[in-house]
């Protein structure tokens, strides 16, 4: 947004070679919030000195949607970057606008989009009649029950309407085992490991009843890699 129709082209030019694509423009303020607040987009070029509103003051009312879009400030005044930083700038370029500093702002913010669209870690289990979302990190382990399963934390367990296998897909593998048929793991809360006999495995967990599960003959050899033992 910027009420030179010349830097608008430039801008929109050196955006074209990054894929970006420009869902509009404005020669104001004003006319910079109505476009945003009917395209919603995700990043929204802005100039600082405009008619009315400067883009200093026009920032926080863009950045009022709930998914707000980041704002990058592009001007020929340096004296501006500390409001605009003050206003939760993305970033700040100067005119005329350097191609590789813009490159450099435009790998950012891909990787911002790509962090925005990550899914949740959360895991829907029932509590009380009705929803309560556990972060992967309280899961210590899952156990199948059924078409359903049974997650347990620290010191509680509940019963989740996801299967076993729904939950090992949903579950990062990084950090999550499938140790037995009825049985996923967050190896993070493995305490111990034991030897019952010498060709099987017992974890111990680091919950409140130090829980012990047994590790399917199958599973041990690879499981033994990923604890590095």
């Amino acid at each position: 947004m910027d009420d030179e129709a010349p830097a608008r082209s430039e801008l929109r030019y050196l955006l074209a070679g990054h894929d970006v694509h420009v869902v509009g423009e404005a020669g104001s303020a004003r006319e910079a919030l109505e476009l945003a607040r009917e395209l919603t987009p995700d990043v929204v070029f802005l100039d600082v000195e405009m008619p009315g509103l400067s883009g200093v003051e026009a920032a926080p009312l863009v950045r009022e949607r709930t998914d707000p879009p980041a704002v990058v400030f592009v001007t020929a005044h340096e004296r501006y970057a500390v409001d605009a930083f003050a206003v939760e700038a993305f970033d700040y370029l100067l005119k005329p606008v350097d191609p590789d500093r813009l490159a450099r702002v435009v790998e950012r913010l891909q990787e911002r989009s790509v962090e925005n669209v990550l899914p949740v870690e959360k895991v829907p289990v029932v509590s009380a009649g009705g929803t309560e979302l556990l972060d992967y990190d309280q899961v210590h382990y899952a156990q199948a029950d059924g078409d359903y399963s049974r997650v347990h934390t620290y010191d509680r367990s509940y019963l989740c309407t996801s299967s076993l296998g729904e939950l090992e897909e949903k579950l990062p593998a990084g950090r999550f085992a499938r140790v037995h048929r009825s049985y996923l793991v967050n190896l993070s809360k493995v305490a111990g490991v034991r030897r019952p006999s010498p060709d099987r495995l017992r974890l111990q967990l680091a919950d409140a009843e130090q829980t012990e599960l047994d590790v399917a003959r199958r599973q041990a050899r690879q499981l033994r890699e990923r604890l590095g033992f």
